[in-house]
């Protein structure tokens, strides 16, 4: 298995072939030129976004408004002999806005079709530079970051953008803070304490915005950040495990962050949900890729994120490919839930960004024909699975990637229903 990085590809040998692993972020260039790490475009408020009347938290950064707009009915356990829902999550790394029309590009994407994504919002993304020394990252000096502070005007977009995502029904995650992938100060060498330190800055700066910045103008995030947030992403996929203790003391349900997943049904790790990016089919290889903009960018351009433009159609063809291939082998055969990262990017032209929405909008068809495809955010997926029978998980996770249920699901999910004697024990 090969895994690539933003720093390079570490091999297991020459001639190996296998899923390229992402274990990094690239870095993104704003539309005036300067350097961030997972932005996206400007935007405000839909016409109608919901205006719910506000209980202002801390300094009035956040702020209670009650149950969040636009979420599903509350889930059911699966009857014996039903068939599961094809699940589709589509989550972002970073998700911040720097002026190229990304972040609402996707917001409208997912209004279109009735879709509820994730966004990691990474804590320094609304964090002026002016105040970086702030922030004091486990084994690195002081204000010190892999991925850059945002200009204020992209710092006071970003609110804008996160609080309309949640407004329209999907779940703000979290990315953590300054994006440590390599030497001695990387996240994969932080200890549970310091995971910890980590995550409260990154909430300490969602929740104190308004004192660090010293703006008014701009209405509060509209949800308690110590609730919303159950889960996140690790930069580079690494230290998820000294992370997880500390994530579960916390209450989170999920965690994103292992790299080299299977498309299969999840189980749980340290009490937490396990929900990695997967090996998925790369259309004209032999290999598969992880399902992630950033590791198909990494097998076609080695890395590269501005590659001669004659390639790049043929790029999103088969990025787009792999991403469709990754659902269609997931839908016709197990129901494996089907994971999808992104970051708002314009490597190789955008392209990637144009796979990414080619791919949701062919099964928003597949879930506009009527069949039981759900586009969720991780949250509304881990909702889903507490509510059903161990056994049933048990059993779904028996199948292996791409291999159908024997007899049919009808047939398959049966048996998970109780016994007679064990219905009458229950009774008496």
């Amino acid at each position: 298995m090969r895994t690539l990085t933003r720093r390079g590809a570490l091999g297991l040998g020459a001639g190996a072939a296998a899923a390229a692993g992402l274990a990094g972020c690239g870095t993104l260039t704003s539309s005036d030129g300067s350097s961030h790490a997972g932005g996206s475009g400007s935007g405000g408020g839909r016409p109608g976004s919901p205006k719910p009347s506000a209980r202002p938290l801390g300094d009035g950064s956040t702020s209670f408004t009650g149950k969040q707009p636009h979420q599903p009915a509350k889930p059911e356990p699966l009857e014996p002999g039903q068939t599961p829902p094809q699940f589709v999550v589509f989550s972002w790394d970073g998700a911040a806005e720097v002026g190229n029309g990304l972040f609402p590009r996707f917001l409208d994407l997912a209004k279109e079709h009735g879709a509820s994504m994730t966004f990691f919002l990474s804590g320094l993304y609304l964090l002026p530079e002016s105040k970086k020394r702030l922030y004091d990252p486990p084994n690195n000096p002081r204000g010190a970051s892999d991925i850059g502070y945002l200009t204020d005007e992209h710092v006071k977009a970003t609110l804008v953008n996160v609080r309309r995502a949640w407004l329209e029904g999907h779940e703000i995650g979290t990315h953590f803070n300054g994006h440590f992938c390599a030497g001695t100060g990387t996240v994969g060498n932080w200890t549970p304490q310091q995971w910890r330190s980590e995550i409260d800055q990154a909430k300490s700066f969602v929740k104190e915005w308004r004192t660090n910045t010293g703006w008014t103008d701009l209405p509060a995030l509209p949800f308690d950040y110590d609730k919303e947030l159950v889960g996140g992403r690790t930069p580079c996929l690494l230290g998820q495990g000294n992370l997880l203790p500390t994530a579960r003391e916390l209450g989170w349900r999920y965690d994103a962050s292992s790299p080299g997943g299977r498309q299969v049904w999840p189980q749980k790790q340290q009490g937490m949900w396990d929900l990695p990016l997967q090996a998925i089919p790369f259309p004209g290889r032999q290999f598969e890729v992880l399902s992630m903009d950033y590791n198909m960018l990494a097998n076609q351009s080695v890395n590269s994120t501005n590659a001669p433009a004659y390639n790049y159609p043929a790029w999103r063809e088969q990025s787009a490919g792999a991403y469709i291939a990754g659902f269609k082998r997931a839908y016709e055969t197990n129901r494996a839930p089907f994971f999808v990262g992104n970051h708002f990017e314009q490597w190789n032209g955008g392209i990637y960004m144009d796979a990414v929405e080619e791919a949701l909008k062919h099964i928003a068809r597949e879930k506009e024909k009527g069949e039981d495809v759900r586009l969720v955010s991780f949250r509304q997926f881990v909702d889903w699975l507490d509510v059903q029978k161990p056994e049933v998980l048990a059993k779904l996770r028996t199948l292996d990637v791409g291999q159908q249920p024997v007899g049919g699901w009808s047939e398959f999910l049966q048996d998970t229903a109780p016994s007679a004697s064990a219905t009458s024990s229950n009774a008496a």
